[in-house]
C-alpha cells in the first residue's frame, strides 16, 4: 500500500515520530507548516494553543501539493492541544478531502490524549480508522521509536 504521514509538531516530538513511521513503511512525509506558529517556549504557548483550539482556529498554512489520491494509507499524528489535535489539522481538512482511505492516529501529550482521537474521527468519517496510538512524552527515546515503526509495520501490510 502506497503510505503517507501527514504531522503537525511544535516542538519536534510528533515529528520524531512521524519521522519513524515513514522510515518503517516507505511512506511519504507532509508536515503541517503553519505560515506564523504559536511560540515554541514558555508558557504562553499553552495559552496560544489552547485558543486555537477552543476558538477552532483555521491557521494559514505553508503551502503542500500532497495529492491524497495517490495514497490508500494515511497516519495522522499530532501533539495534543486542549484535548484534540493541533488547529493546523482544522485548515487541512478545510482544504483536503479524505475518503475511502485506511487511516491510522497518533499523538504525544504531557497530560493526556483527551478526545484527540474522537475529534479525528469525526472529520475522518467515510474512511476505515483501523488503529490509534499515543505517546506520554516521548522525547526523542529510541523505544517509542521502535514502537511507533512496528505498530506502522504491522497496520501496513
Amino acid at each position: 500500500m502506497k503510505a503517507l504521514v501527514v504531522y503537525y509538531s511544535l516542538e519536534g516530538n510528533t515529528k520524531f515520530l512521524a519521522e519513524a513511521v515513514a522510515e518503517a513503511v516507505g511512506a511519504d512525509i507532509l508536515e503541517l507548516k503553519p505560515e506564523k506558529d504559536i511560540p515554541k517556549k514558555g508558557f504562553m504557548r499553552y495559552i496560544k494553543g489552547g485558543s486555537q483550539v477552543v476558538r477552532k482556529k483555521r491557521p494559514d498554512l505553508m503551502s503542500f501539493d500532497e495529492d491524497l489520491s495517490a495514497y490508500d494509507f494515511i497516519y495522522f499524528g499530532t501533539p495534543v492541544w486542549a484535548a484534540s489535535f493541533a488547529p493546523s489539522y482544522n485548515t487541512f481538512f478545510d482544504k483536503v478531502e479524505v475518503k475511502g482511505k485506511k487511516i491510522a492516529l497518533f499523538c504525544c501529550y504531557r497530560g493526556s490524549a483527551g478526545s484527540t482521537f474522537e475529534h479525528f474521527k469525526e472529520r475522518l468519517k467515510g474512511n476505515e480508522i483501523v488503529d490509534t496510538l499515543e505517546f506520554k512524552e516521548p522525547v526523542k527515546v529510541e523505544e517509542n521509536k521502535e514502537k511507533v515503526m512496528a505498530w506502522a509495520k504491522k497496520l501496513n501490510r
